[in-house]
């Protein structure tokens, strides 16, 4: 592609994968937030809960100062702390809808515009159906608390049978799941992460396709598929061309034309498509950013 790709989307990163000492809320934040409000490379950032409110506050001017858009992604929450938002058992699913609402509140202090959750594991068919309903009612709750706040809910379509094993699943069902919610929340809508993929047994032409009209947010970075003993073995975002990875510049690549196709980016377009890797072992967070980089630049040369 000769355009730049500041013209055809903006580029944003996860930044608790890329930097895991911070992703349960502690460690060095304001210092690791600073290595992507600093960097014009990015225009997008993807946080999760800061408890200190000070510490949060903080946070909050730095990302407003540097400009960059703000998502929250309450995934890692929900699986640490077990919040299942299709459980067929209301209290449980009630409980996770409440921690949900109170993250929600975080996230507006943070200046997120977008909140993004996961479904619940898949209980298996007999309770397909209803769990199937159980988490269109909590998106409904969701939304209707996210949009007081001035938020977008986004659900992340992850695999069914490997690691994560959730209910949303294949991105067909996340597509029907999105038509329903958005009858009565306009702004919801699905990610797509070109990590998952190989995870769910689908191309990239196969989940665009189908969820171009619901699409909202897109991911880039790699898993292990085929390899068990592999210790980066499942849903685990090492960098790009890991060994036994199965994504480098070619799925990027292909993914990036396919989100071209659907029309999800183009030129003039400012959608986000964000990086999620983590450094696995004694690799270097900057290292596993840097080289992600590299990969874009790669792939969007040969788009």
């Amino acid at each position: 592609m000769n355009g730049s790709l500041r013209n055809y989307m903006k580029v944003g990163i996860v930044h608790f994968m890329a930097f895991p000492a911070t992703a349960k809320g502690d460690g060095p934040i304001l210092e690791n937030l600073a290595k992507i409000a600093y960097d014009d490379f990015f225009g997008a950032i993807e946080v999760t809960s800061i408890p200190d409110p000070a510490t949060r506050q903080a946070a909050a001017k730095m990302l407003a100062t540097a400009g960059l858009i703000v998502g929250f992604g309450a995934q890692p929450l929900e699986l640490g702390g077990k919040l299942d938002i299709n459980s067929i058992d209301p209290a449980k699913r009630q409980f996770a809808v409440d921690k949900l609402k109170g993250y929600i509140d975080e996230a507006a202090e943070l200046g997120a515009k977008r909140f993004a959750v996961l479904s619940g594991p898949f209980p298996g068919e007999e309770h397909h159906q209803a769990a199937t309903a159980a988490l269109l009612d909590s998106l409904d709750q969701l939304c209707a608390y996210a949009d007081t706040k001035g938020l977008g809910l986004v659900l992340e379509v992850f695999d069914r049978t490997i690691d994560k094993k959730s209910l949303i699943g294949p991105t067909s069902e996340g597509v029907e799941v999105s038509k329903i919610v958005r009858k009565k929340h306009p702004s919801f809508g699905l990610m797509v992460d070109l990590s998952h993929l190989p995870l769910q047994f689908e191309t990239a032409r196969e989940a665009l396709g189908v969820a171009s009209e619901q699409l909202v947010h897109a991911h880039i970075g790699n898993c292990v598929v085929k390899d068990s003993a592999n210790k980066l073995y499942g849903d685990l975002h090492p960098r790009f061309d890991a060994p036994g990875g199965e994504n480098g510049v070619a799925e990027v690549v292909d993914f990036l034309r396919e989100l071209l196709a659907i029309g999800y980016i183009g030129e003039g377009k400012q959608n986000i498509v964000a990086f999620e890797v983590k450094p696995y072992g004694d690799e270097s967070p900057e290292a596993v950013v840097a080289q992600a980089k590299r990969t874009l630049l790669e792939a969007w040369a040969k788009v």
